[in-house]
């Protein structure tokens, strides 16, 4: 694990206090900025402020390191403690392990994630809660390419044919280094601070365009527990252009240029596709 050399020593020394003496803090990395390793001689527990608030339930169902407490500070935010796991994060070749496949069949299939997920207010994203946002999205933006605006129409238009049959708790970022290998060989997949409602297209289009050669999607789907049928690969694609649209168009929102042209290249490679050859 790599430590930032850029943190808020404020909220180190915050986490000092709270764990008493004996303890030293580090910064974990990641892209929050919120994550910290607590070491005492040989105790070491990750911590996290304002973790995903159903923590506990992907705690109690093995799919996260085991949460061993949680404390709410004065000023609401809440820390909590997970075991730190030793083992290491998979790569991009290790996502056609059919073990991927399976947590992520069991996360989509989970009835408590969902409830505990809605409990807490949260709305569920369909097509056209989506297309809601990335239209409102691109009334704020400078500019807009071709390429954004044929993938918004074609959002737009076929959001009639890409109705989920149900849906899940998605995590909503696959990226290999979000799973991982502990020493025992138990498999996690952490970092839920993307989570939300939605097709559990979202999730497997996010693996298989990414990871998976396409002559390969149907036996890693086999191993998820769906055929690859052509609903599917409709959905599939929906979800990567509107996933793709929006981290575009945020990155240009937020004058993140590099990260913009990347998404946006990502967009327009989809697009070119054949309709994934449906």
């Amino acid at each position: 694990m790599k430590y930032s050399d850029h943190y808020d020593r404020s909220k180190v020394k915050v986490l000092e206090l709270l764990m008493g003496d004996g303890w030293t803090i580090e910064p974990a990395g990641g892209s929050s900025g919120e994550a910290y390793l607590a070491r005492a001689g040989e105790q070491v527990l990750f911590l996290k402020r304002n973790s995903s608030p159903f923590l506990a339930v992907l705690s109690a169902e093995g799919i996260v390191p085991k949460l061993l407490w949680t404390k709410r500070q004065a000023n609401g935010d809440v820390i909590t403690a997970q075991r730190w796991v030793d083992g290491r994060e998979l790569r991009g070749g290790d996502m056609d392990n059919t073990r991927v496949a399976q947590l992520l069949s069991k996360i989509h299939s989970s009835s408590e994630l969902l409830d505990m997920f809605m409990r807490i207010g949260n709305h569920a994203r369909t097509p056209e809660a989506t297309i809601a946002v990335l239209r409102e999205q691109q009334d704020q933006l400078p500019y807009i390419t071709d390429s954004m605006a044929v993938a918004l129409e074609e959002l737009a238009g076929t959001s009639g044919e890409v109705q989920p049959p149900r849906l899940v708790v998605c995590h909503g970022d696959m990226n290999h280094n979000n799973w991982m290998f502990d020493a025992n060989g138990d498999l996690y997949l952490v970092d839920w601070d993307n989570a939300t409602v939605s097709d559990p297209a979202l999730d497997l289009a996010l693996i298989l365009y990414e990871y998976i050669p396409k002559e390969e999607w149907d036996g890693w789907l086999q191993e998820y527990g769906l055929p690859l049928t052509s609903h599917l690969q409709r959905r599939m694609r929906w979800q990567i252009i509107s996933h793709l649209l929006d981290h575009a168009q945020q990155a240009i929102l937020t004058n993140r240029r590099k990260e913009a042209e990347f998404y946006k290249k990502q967009l327009e490679a989809v697009l070119d596709r054949d309709s994934l050859q449906i």
